[in-house]
This record gives C-alpha cells, sequence and structure tokens, in this order.
C-alpha cells in the first residue's frame, strides 16, 4: 500500500495502512502542507522556509532544522537536505490533496477528507505569514472540492443516476448556497430524478434566498433547470443515420448565422435521431455539438452544455476518441471560465491523450491549457504553449483558432511586460478577426488598448476602449464589456477622474458577472485595478472591495492576483500579507509583477517591512498626465 499523506481534515500519515505516530509539534504539519501545496518552479531555501514559519523562534534556523529532521522521521527520509528543498516521496505514494486536484472525480470523490480544511483545526498565531499563506490554500482547496462534487452530480447526471446526482448537488449547495450554477444543477438533478416537487420548492427557497441575501433574483438558468433536457426536442420520427448528421449541419448553419433557438431545436433533435441508430460514435458526435453550442453561443448555459458534453463521454470514450476529446476540451474550457483551473487542467491532460495527432484538436487544446496557465501565472509554459498553438492553427488554416490564440499569446506577453512582441501578435490578432470573426474583435483590441496606455497614448487608447465596448455590448458579451469597460475605468484614471474611474469600474464588475457562466478572471482582472485605485485614495470601500479580490484569486488559484490582492492587504497596514506577497510572487517568473512588489513592499534593514499603496502597472497613469498634477500647473 505504502505511503499515503491525508492533510485534508486532522492530518495524519499511514504506510502499509497503519497510522505513523504523530510528530511533535504543529509546525511539522505547516512544514509539510507548504512543501506538498508549493507551485515553486525553483525549490524553496531554508532560509524563506524559516522565515514564513519560525519568525517568532530565537533561531529560526535551528527550529526549521529540528522540524526538518522530525519530518523525515515522519516520512521515512524525504530528501529533505541541501540549502534549496524539495519533498521526495515514493512515485505511488497517496497524497489527498494531489488526488482532490488532479485526480479523476471518481478518485477524488473517495478521499476520505474531501469537504474537510487543510490541516484542519490547526492554528499558527506566532507565524502570521504562514497563517495568510494557510487561509489562501484553505480557500483554493475548498472551492476545489466544490468543483469536484459538480463535476460527479454532471457525470451521475448524464449517466442517467439523476437521484445520486442530486444527493452530491444537494452537498454541493450546502457548502455554498449562492452559487446560481449549483442551484440550478440541484434543480435539473431533481426534476431529472422525477421530483417534480422538490424542484419546484428549491427554486423557491433559491428565490428567497438569493433575495434576502444578495438583494437580487437569480437568472434565467434557474428557470430553465426545470425544463432543460439534452434529448428531447419536439422531434418527428427519427429517420436515420443522414438525417442526425443533417440536422447537426443545420443547427450549427443556423447557430453561426446568429439564429440561436432554432439552431439548438435542430442539435437536440439531431442527438434524438443519432440515439435511434444505435450508433455510439454518432451519438457522441451530436451531443459534443449540443455541448459546444451551448458552452459558445448561448449565454448562460453552460452548466445544460456540460451536462451534454458529459453524455458525449459516456458514448464516445471507446467509440469515438476524437469526439471524446473535443468533449473533454469543451468541459476544460467551462472550468477555465469559472476559475476552477484544478479541473480544467485534468480534463486537457486526458483530452491531449484522447486526441492523439489530430493537430486541429491540439491546437485547441493548447489555446484553453495555455491560457488557464496564464490565469493562474505559470507564464513560461503558458507561452510555450500558445506559441505552439499559433502555429498550429495557422499550419491547419483555422483563421477563428489563429485569431483566439493570437489573442492569449499577446495577453500572456502583455501581462509579462514585452510590449513589443505583444503589440505585434495583438496587432495580427486584430486584423485576422476585423476578416473572420467580428464578434471577437473586442478582446484583442482592448488588450491592444492597453499598450496605448502603457506607453501613455491616452487617446488612442480611449478610442480603442470605447470602440470594443460599443461592440461587446451589441453582442451581449460580458466578457469583451467586462474587459473594455476595465480600460475606460483606466483611461480616467489617467486623465485624472477619479471619481469617474470608481464609478466605471464599478459599474464593470457588476456588468461581466452578469450571467453565471462569465469568466471570473475577467473580474479578478477589473477588481485588481479598483483595489488599486481605491487604497490609493483612501475610499473607505477599500477593505471590502480588497478581500473580495483575494477570495475570488485564493479560491480560483489565480496566483498573481492573489500577490496583488496580498499588496493591497499591505498598503492597508496588514505586514503578514507583505512577507506573503513576496514569498508567492518569487513562484512566479514576471518581472513585472516583481517590479511591483519591491515598489510595494520594502524591507528595513532586513526585518521590518515598509509598504505603500500601489496601483498595478497596467493601471497607472501616463507620464502626461501626471505632469498636469505638478503644483503650478
Amino acid at each position: 500500500m505504502g505511503l499515503a499523506i491525508h492533510l485534508l481534515g486532522v492530518p495524519r500519515v499511514e504506510r502499509d495502512g497503519k497510522v505513523v505516530p504523530q510528530p511533535r509539534g504543529l509546525k511539522v504539519w505547516g512544514l509539510l502542507a507548504y512543501l506538498v501545496r508549493s507551485a515553486r518552479a525553483t525549490r524553496p531555501s531554508r532560509r524563506q522556509l524559516a522565515a514564513l514559519l519560525f519568525e517568532d523562534a530565537d533561531d529560526p534556523s535551528a527550529a526549521l532544522r529540528w522540524n526538518l529532521s522530525q519530518l523525515r522521521r515522519l516520512l521515512g527520509d524525504a530528501g529533505l537536505r541541501g540549502e534549496l528543498l524539495a519533498l521526495s516521496i515514493e512515485p505511488r505514494s497517496y497524497v489527498d490533496v494531489d488526488v482532490v486536484a488532479s485526480g479523476t472525480w471518481v478518485e477524488a470523490l473517495s478521499a476520505p477528507g474531501l469537504g474537510h480544511e487543510l490541516l484542519e483545526g490547526m492554528n499558527f498565531a506566532s507565524s502570521p505569514s504562514f497563517e495568510v499563506w494557510l487561509a489562501t490554500e484553505r480557500r483554493h482547496l475548498q472551492a476545489t472540492t466544490e468543483a469536484v462534487l459538480r463535476e460527479a452530480a454532471l457525470a451521475r447526471l448524464s449517466a442517467g443516476a439523476a437521484g445520486e446526482a442530486a444527493d452530491l448537488a444537494g452537498r454541493l449547495v450546502r457548502q455554498n448556497p449562492l452559487d446560481e450554477n449549483y442551484q440550478a444543477l440541484l434543480v435539473r438533478s431533481l426534476a431529472a430524478a422525477g421530483d417534480g416537487v422538490g424542484a419546484s420548492r428549491q427554486v423557491a427557497a433559491c428565490r428567497e434566498l438569493f433575495r434576502r441575501e444578495l438583494g437580487v433574483v437569480p437568472g434565467a438558468t434557474l428557470d430553465a433547470a426545470m425544463r432543460t433536457d439534452t434529448a428531447a426536442p419536439t422531434a418527428r420520427p427519427a429517420t436515420g443515420r443522414a438525417a442526425a448528421i443533417a440536422q447537426m449541419e443545420a443547427g450549427e448553419a443556423a447557430i453561426g448565422a446568429g439564429v440561436l433557438d432554432a439552431g439548438l431545436q435542430c442539435l437536440r433533435r439531431a442527438i434524438v435521431e443519432a440515439d435511434a441508430t444505435g450508433d455510439a460514435a454518432l451519438r457522441a458526435r451530436a451531443r459534443v455539438a449540443l455541448g459546444g453550442a451551448l458552452v459558445h453561443a448561448a449565454r448562460g448555459r453552460d452548466e445544460e452544455g456540460a451536462t451534454a458534453l458529459h453524455e458525449a463521454l459516456t458514448f464516445g470514450q471507446q467509440a469515438s476518441p476524437a469526439h471524446a476529446a473535443a468533449a473533454c476540451r469543451e468541459l476544460g474550457y467551462v472550468e477555465f471560465l469559472r476559475g476552477r483551473y484544478d479541473r480544467a487542467l485534468a480534463w486537457l491532460r486526458r483530452a491531449a491523450t484522447l486526441a492523439g495527432t489530430d493537430r486541429a484538436e491540439q491546437a485547441r487544446i493548447a489555446i484553453v491549457h495555455g491560457s488557464v496557465l496564464s490565469d493562474t501565472a505559470h507564464y513560461a509554459v503558458a507561452l510555450g504553449l500558445l506559441h505552439n498553438a499559433v502555429a498550429l492553427a495557422d499550419t491547419i488554416g483555422d483563421a477563428k483558432q489563429l485569431a483566439y490564440a493570437q489573442s492569449m499569446l499577446g495577453r500572456a506577453l502583455l501581462l509579462c511586460g514585452d510590449l513589443p512582441a505583444a503589440t505585434e501578435v495583438l496587432d495580427r490578432s486584430v486584423a485576422a478577426a476585423n476578416k473572420s470573426w467580428t464578434a471577437f474583435v473586442p478582446w484583442p483590441q482592448s488588450l491592444r488598448a492597453e499598450i496605448d496606455l502603457l506607453e501613455g497614448n491616452v487617446d488612442a487608447a480611449a478610442d480603442r476602449f470605447e470602440h470594443a465596448f460599443a461592440l461587446g455590448c451589441q453582442f451581449g458579451d460580458p466578457c469583451w464589456e467586462g474587459i473594455a469597460g476595465r480600460g475606460l475605468g483606466r483611461v480616467a484614471i489617467a486623465r485624472g477622474e477619479t471619481a469617474r474611474a470608481v464609478e466605471i469600474l464599478s459599474e464593470t464588475i457588476t456588468r461581466c458577472v452578469r450571467l453565471p457562466d462569465a469568466y471570473l478572471w475577467g473580474k479578478g482582472y477589473a477588481l485588481d485595478v479598483l483595489c488599486g485605485l481605491a487604497v490609493a485614495e483612501r475610499l473607505p470601500q477599500a477593505p471590502a472591495w480588497v478581500d473580495e479580490l483575494h477570495c475570488l484569486a485564493a479560491r480560483s488559484g489565480m496566483r498573481e492576483l492573489t500577490v496583488r490582492s496580498y499588496l493591497h492587504r499591505t498598503a492597508l497596514g496588514d505586514m503578514a500579507s507583505g512577507s506573503a506577497a513576496r514569498m508567492l510572487a518569487d513562484e512566479i517568473d514576471n518581472p513585472t509583477l516583481s517590479g511591483d512588489v519591491d515598489r510595494a513592499v520594502q524591507v528595513d534593514s532586513g526585518v521590518r517591512i515598509k509598504a505603500r499603496a500601489i496601483v498595478p502597472a497596467a493601471s497607472r497613469r501616463s507620464p502626461a498626465a501626471r505632469e498636469t498634477d505638478r503644483p503650478g500647473s
């Protein structure tokens, strides 16, 4: 059975099924949790670990050495020697947090500690920097647990086990009752299980809860859950394989022309006709078509789309690996949008295995994979994947995928401060989108406008942002409205219009997540600008906005935005967050972020942290605007 490390709930280590005697002191467990969870590209040094966990000790280095000896005794050596430390355990060892983050939903659901906190019941008041890190990890693992329960419920629902799905969805709602997607999943599961009364009661209870706690009513997603069935269209008698393919082609054409309802009706009919043939590959293909349409074309319908995609996997794993790969990739994309990055990566790894040598599918997978890694600030690997995606999309002649890949590559280059390279790639993306995909133009155009702003071209930036925002509103896309609205807020900052900037950014943050399947990174990206402005201007809302940013970034694993939330907290007087910001920033290879941390967190004599408010680099006022602030101007 080997070694098993359980960190969820009350921690323990087992060897061959027997519990190993507990170590002396809680900090051994803290050290183990940090080494397991740290995603460092380079191994943490003894000095860093001593500062993180043993800052209260008379001799932090000696305290670290003693705890490392206890940890080696607990695990059986584990290779913890030298100046740079990394945990070395047996390849087949069981680590519950890794299984929950990266395993299949079946494996994750079987973890004994699923739903429990990391190092449950333990606190480290004498190590405030570690307390900050631990609170962040607890939030992230709670969100990952929710993602596992949701994934399991969707899988059981697609397999026809609606009662089991309802039980899982009920657990999910109990953990996070204010998530509209979770409520809709529970309603859909109850309705599919034949409990119409229970589904109606849940809808009513959800509406009352949202009114009382949030002051809003749930959107159309909740009502749609009462009547959602991927294979229940207004259908004529099934007429065979040719009819199923014709319905798919008609549905995809209608959706491409903007006639959504008629297109979805055709795709639902295609499922009925494909089912009548008994052809597993065709049944998978029809469900991938419907699932993809619901995810990409229908606003607020990702959860229904995910159900169809899970059904596609049921039929396609053996009969059609290509369609199974597409289903996995689309499921990864859904998780990417909602900031469930651990689960997104698990789906994308599975998709890559199924895709084989299909270059078109490899390109699509690489775009989503690179985007996930960019959102989570793993920039070096992200850039490699996105460069490869651009090359693949160009080779196969897919204009839309090329524009998309170029935009995500340009975004990563922009975030890392490589403005010349970002300019070149984003200009190509805008040009490609203008030729073949007008609905996509606002995304790369807004990113390109950021470069104008960073270079001091405020008027040019404003023109691009305004055009992108108008297009985004025309298409009704919250993501495009969000990225362009953030830019307009930054233009107001550059022009010295603080009150106007706060108004624009506040509205943008509400606007960009008005649907339950909105892109959460976009919200965090805008919220970071608002927090920087609020802290710098000493606005009374600053602490609440900073807490909101931290919660969003910590739960999802948006590492750079987590660092920025720490910087805002430091500027508000939380010195422990300054240490945590520097520690986490050391894991991220981004010179722009490193510069912001150096400016915001200064160490006095190597001991005390001094902090000042900082507006993120991509939001600072232009040199021209700063000239007007000088006395006498």
